[in-house]
């Protein structure tokens, strides 16, 4: 028998089922948590037929590496109670503002789902923004009496709490839903800014069939993940929601930016600092990478001796540089380079160069690993592999490396300084090959 309804979850794909749904899904067996969760369809096509012909149950897979020991975690979830797609039935939505007992709204919508539209109305049934149909919901719960949410965004955005919020400001301004509706939302609801951390891989489809005969059953809504997970958030409801009580790497704080901060540069910055070179040597997959002497010796420097000194060398982030490589290693997961490619310029940007500037800035030189990675990512665009935006691929193409580093609108400023040690890595790639390249890169200073 389902359990009293007390989470809204708008987004009924894979990552919220193989991150959120399955810590509710623990705390409920643990005996912590007394609820169960109804899905919002969040946009007019999506899978919640697909999820209520199984009465919403599913089965979800964790499989990774964990303290070097292989994991491989079956759980059936049966947490969530229905789903309620406002396409259809917007009144049935609405209806959920009635009830006391929901108390969590969670979301993800994408990144895209975050946006303020104003060409949506208050009349419409329901709004086609996220945020838009939040506000419709919201007023409902207002004009009740009753008392907010909490709510947890989860959306790959900064400060994706704070930005719905803002978003719903905005629709109560532009449907002149009144100041006691606009202090009721500030005051009554607490919006959480969170960063959530787990590679979520989804329906696996090559071993659908295995992993079927292996739990005994058809779903043909099975997801997998990786073993790893974290959860921060900018808010203190673990009396609520006993996340840590249960056992689960979350992290309640004043400020998910730091956080943000040492994924975005540990995690990304290996990824993106690693890929393009690794791709020119012949490698396609993470996997493959960990496995090679030299790109794992290379990346295991950028990280432990150039990353982790620059942002701050403790032993939380020397663990967390670990839990990545180990991540990397997982043998479940196959991530292609060339997926992790896609638009390198921008991601070198945000990822690896805020590292290489405060590296140069703390030790007065420009750290190998890293500045051999940018060499590594202008003889990539040189081929036909790269994949961005036309005119940053047909620019990179053909100009030269001096040219490419004075490129302020790619990198947010002139990058000539690095000019010296940027021609000296990209001649020693297009002349030695990369091979010779990596050796250079790990002799001893």
């Amino acid at each position: 028998m389902k359990k009293k309804e007390t989470v809204i979850q708008f987004g009924e794909g894979g990552f919220l089922r193989g991150f959120v749904d399955y810590f509710f899904q623990k705390m409920q067996d643990q005996g912590l948590f007394d609820g169960s969760v109804v899905i919002v369809q969040p946009i007019a096509k999506g899978m919640c037929g697909l999820l209520e012909k199984q009465n919403c149950e599913y089965n979800l897979f964790l499989r990774g590496i964990d303290n070097g020991q292989v994991v491989d975690e079956h759980t059936h979830i049966n947490v969530i109670s229905r789903c309620v797609n406002p396409y259809e039935d917007f009144d049935g939505y609405q209806k959920l503002a009635e009830n006391p007992d929901f108390r969590f709204i969670v979301s993800n919508t994408t990144e895209a789902g975050i946006e303020f539209d104003d060409s949506n109305r208050f009349e419409d049934a329901p709004a086609k923004s996220f945020p838009g149909k939040l506000t419709q919901l919201l007023y409902k719960r207002f004009k009740l009496g009753m008392k907010g949410f909490i709510i947890l965004s989860c959306e790959l955005i900064d400060h994706n709490g704070e930005e719905l919020e803002k978003c719903c400001l905005q629709y109560a301004d532009l449907w002149q839903l009144g100041d006691a509706f606009k202090n009721w939302l500030k005051k009554e609801n607490d919006f959480c800014s969170t960063l959530v951390d787990r590679i979520v891989t989804g329906f696996p489809r090559d071993e659908h069939a295995a992993l079927c005969e292996r739990i005994g059953e058809q779903d043909d809504m099975m997801d997998t993940a990786e073993i790893f997970h974290l959860w921060v958030i900018q808010g203190h409801h673990e009396d609520e929601l006993p996340l840590q009580k249960a056992g689960f790497h979350v992290i309640w704080t004043d400020n998910v930016d730091p956080y943000k901060k040492r994924k975005v540069r540990i995690l990304n910055g290996a990824h993106t600092s690693m890929v393009l070179g690794a791709h020119l040597y012949g490698l396609e997959t993470v996997g493959e990478c960990l496995k090679d002497e030299k790109v794992s010796a290379v990346l295991r420097r950028c990280i432990f001796d150039e990353i982790i000194p620059t942002i701050g060398d403790s032993e939380e982030n020397r663990k967390f540089g670990e839990d990545v490589l180990e991540r990397f290693s997982n043998p479940f997961i196959r991530h292609l380079l060339l997926s992790i490619a896609l638009n390198s310029v921008s991601k070198f940007r945000a990822r690896v160069l805020p590292t290489i500037l405060e590296y140069k800035e703390k030790y007065g030189k420009y750290p190998k690993g890293l500045t051999f990675s940018l060499a590594a990512l202008i003889a990539f665009y040189r081929t036909d592999a790269a994949n961005d935006g036309e005119e940053i691929m047909e620019f990179m193409k053909t100009a030269d490396v001096a040219d490419i580093l004075a490129k302020e609108e790619y990198w947010g400023q002139d990058l000539t300084d690095m000019l010296p040690d940027v021609q000296k890595w990209y001649e020693m790639i297009e002349t030695d090959g990369m091979a010779k390249s990596y050796d250079a890169v790990l002799e001893k200073e």
